[in-house]
């Protein structure tokens, strides 16, 4: 679930603004033996690393009528790993910090890697971290989780701020791709474009057909409105977002968590920014991925026109007159912020490494460039996802040597037994002692975000998410 962030190790220990934060990633599989099967890969990877890897506690029970027994289940670190529509999907665990979050985001990369090492299938089998499918036109997501207070109320000009701000921060969060989406995968014609669109800002932006809705499956919108805060519903709400692209940069993810976590700040302290509510979200959103070279224009709801930037520096100087000072994890955040927005205009190439889809288009042009090659070109294709590929010896994304701020950053998250071990500080630390127990035991169980049980009886509800329950859990376990 969420939080903000923290740069410095000697910063562990600071929680920013009261929230939980947490990521979902769907990791799609590229199989490099025509003669093996897409489909079979991620039952086997998923097996290898509850059975053969003990890193979790199978679910015992079925969770809906798509999660059967075995489909998947809850993990050491607190994090969750599952099946969805032949997808591996990995939920992080609850981080109170931003830096844990985006160290748990990669936690789910390790793991899986090092599941495929250790099966000696790297040869076989990658698992790409991106949002789309080139050959199929499917999409993926990466899912944004954030806590938020019960009595916050999101009034239409709240709503309406609120995805402006989401539509716009793709300048600094999109991974990019080659092309657009079919026409066909939405259930309405798009506007005809006079000029093909070759590469774009965003890997999500043509699939978004709604700014708020319900049903994923069937509407994808920025907002997913369910409410389901897995936690105590009195308290707390939860924020579903569907907009953000997976990012294979480390400072691009803490970026898109940092920033969206001190706007939610903002929203409850009623200190956002007038005058910032788009026409349409959905085609603004589309519009900005449309176009990289800038300068991003999109209507406001007041008929006026702004740019993305534009935008971008308002929300930042709000959250930089609110927020600046409260903690050092903020202000790297807001000087960070800051950097990125100041070198869309002074110096692009310097987010090279730290913006994604800045460091993937640099990459295609300079292959293209080389080999004189159109943008049609199936090659472009197949570097587009190896772009994403999570193994270092194969994914172009490692090749790349960024400037010492972000190389600093995406080295000092990288946490080798964070597949393992549950963020301190959160409810996690005390479902991963109950994960380790009931993987050991013969006992029946049903482990949940917000509580454990053994038994029809025998239940521990843990409804606040910023409570370890470490003892609590002992205590139930030794009954």
């Amino acid at each position: 679930m969420l939080v903000i962030a923290c740069p410095l190790p000697l910063m562990r220990d600071v929680r920013v603004v009261n929230r939980v934060v947490g990521l979902e990633t769907e990791y799609g599989a590229l199989v490099h033996d025509a003669e093996l099967s897409t489909e079979a890969w991620p039952a086997r990877v998923k097996n290898y690393i509850f059975r053969q890897a003990r890193a979790g506690a199978l679910d015992l029970h079925y969770r809906d009528y798509e999660e059967p027994p075995g489909n998947g289940g809850f993990l050491l670190n607190g994090g969750r790993l599952y099946l969805d529509m032949g997808h591996i999907e990995y939920a992080s665990p609850e981080c109170v910090r931003l830096r844990d979050a985006v160290v748990y985001d990669l936690a789910g990369d390790a793991l899986l890697l090092n599941a495929l090492r250790e099966m000696q299938a790297c040869d076989h089998v990658s698992f790409i971290k991106n949002n789309i499918d080139h050959y199929t036109g499917a999409t993926f997501g990466c899912h944004e989780n954030y806590l938020m207070r019960r009595e916050t109320q999101f009034t239409p000009p709240v709503l309406g701020t609120l995805l402006c701000f989401l539509a716009t921060r793709q300048i600094y969060t999109g991974a990019g791709r080659i092309g657009q989406a079919h026409p066909l995968a939405f259930d309405f014609d798009l506007p005809p474009s006079a000029t093909p669109v070759r590469f774009q800002i965003s890997q999500r932006a043509d699939h978004i057909v709604n700014d708020i809705y319900q049903w994923v499956q069937f509407n994808r919108a920025i907002i997913n409105a369910r409410d389901e805060p897995l936690a105590d519903y009195r308290k707390f709400r939860r924020l579903h977002l569907l907009i953000g692209d997976s990012n294979m940069s480390p400072f691009a993810s803490a970026l898109k968590v940092g920033t969206t976590a001190c706007i939610l700040t903002l929203l409850e302290e009623d200190k956002f920014p007038r005058g910032l509510i788009l026409q349409d979200a959905v085609v603004a959103t589309r519009e900005v991925s449309h176009q990289p070279d800038g300068p991003w224009p999109v209507e406001l709801e007041n008929g006026k026109t702004a740019g993305a930037l534009e935008i971008q520096w308002r929300f930042l100087e709000a959250a930089g007159k609110y927020l600046q000072g409260r903690d050092a994890e903020i202000d790297w955040l807001l000087e960070s912020w800051s950097f990125v927005l100041d070198s869309f205009a002074t110096n692009s190439d310097a987010l090279i490494g730290g913006v994604d889809w800045i460091t993937k288009r640099w990459l295609l042009e300079k292959f293209a460039e080389a080999e004189s090659l159109s943008w049609d070109d199936p090659w472009l294709l197949s570097l587009d996802l190896e772009y994403h590929n999570i193994d270092p010896s194969r994914g172009l994304f490692f090749q790349v040597k960024a400037g010492k701020r972000i190389t600093d950053w995406n080295q000092s998250v990288r946490i080798k037994n964070a597949s393992y071990r549950p963020p301190a500080n959160s409810r996690a630390a005390g479902r991963s002692q109950a994960v380790a127990w009931f993987r050991d035991s013969e006992l029946p169980y049903v482990i949940n975000w917000d509580s454990i049980a053994s038994g029809p009886q025998d239940i521990l509800v843990m409804s606040d998410p910023f409570s370890t329950y470490t003892s609590e859990v002992s205590a139930f376990l030794r009954r």
